[in-house]
Parts: C-alpha cells; structure tokens; sequence
C-alpha cells in the first residue's frame, strides 16, 4: 500500500507545479518565443516553487513522528520525493526540455507553428 498512497501522491504533487511552471512559460512565450520565455518564466516561478516544495515536504516529514511504520514510510518517501521534484525536475529537467524541444512542445496549438522572433542573445534577455 505505501508505493502506491506514494505514487498517487507525488503524482498529484508534481502536476500542480509543472502547470504552474508551464503555464507561466506559455505566456512569456506568446510575447517572446519558448527560450526567452521559459527563462523569464523559471526566474519568476522558481523560487515559488522551490519554497513551495520545501514546505510541503516538510510538512510530510511531520508525519514521521507518528509511531505507525506506515505513515512514517509514506512521510519519508513523499518527503524525498517532493524535494527531488521541485529542486531537480522542476528547476531543471522541465525547462531543459522545453527549451530543446523548442516550439514543438505547444503541439497541436497554433503556437508550436508561429512563435515569435526566437532571439537567443543575453542582451536581449537582460533588457526585457
């Protein structure tokens, strides 16, 4: 029972702050293309969910003083699990691949055909 309670929790977890992040990314895309915007979203989003992450898990955590083995297995295991998430796949596996995908990742909207100018140089990115 406890890899599945764990499953379904860090699955329900984990899709709350991947469409919190993705939706951000969506937006900047609109204005300046998927690199650009998946940087300006992970610099505004990430440290949400960074602490988010954090407090969860350490409120999880909090059940492992429960002396029932199974609410202590779940706590650490949830715990683990929602740090792992918000520090590693969030912060850097989902933007990673967003931007290697490019704008194929809004596939099948009409914004994985027409994306802005794509411009990729620093100064850019410093001056918007």
């Amino acid at each position: 029972m406890v890899p599945l309670f764990a499953f379904v929790f860090l699955v329900a977890l984990g899709v709350d702050y991947n469409i919190f992040l993705m939706t951000r990314v969506r937006e900047e895309t609109k204005k300046v293309g998927t690199r650009i915007g998946t940087l300006r979203a992970l610099t505004v989003t990430g440290g949400v969910i960074t602490s988010a992450g954090i407090v969860l898990a350490a409120t999880f955590s909090a059940l492992a003083v429960i002396p029932l083995l199974f609410l202590a297995q779940l706590a650490f295991i949830v715990a683990f699990g929602v740090l792992l998430d918000a520090l590693l796949v969030r912060s850097l596996v989902v933007p990673a691949l967003t931007i290697d995908i490019g704008r194929k990742i809004w596939w099948p909207s009409a914004l994985s055909r027409n994306e802005p100018d794509t411009r990729t140089d620093t100064d850019t990115l410093a001056k918007t």
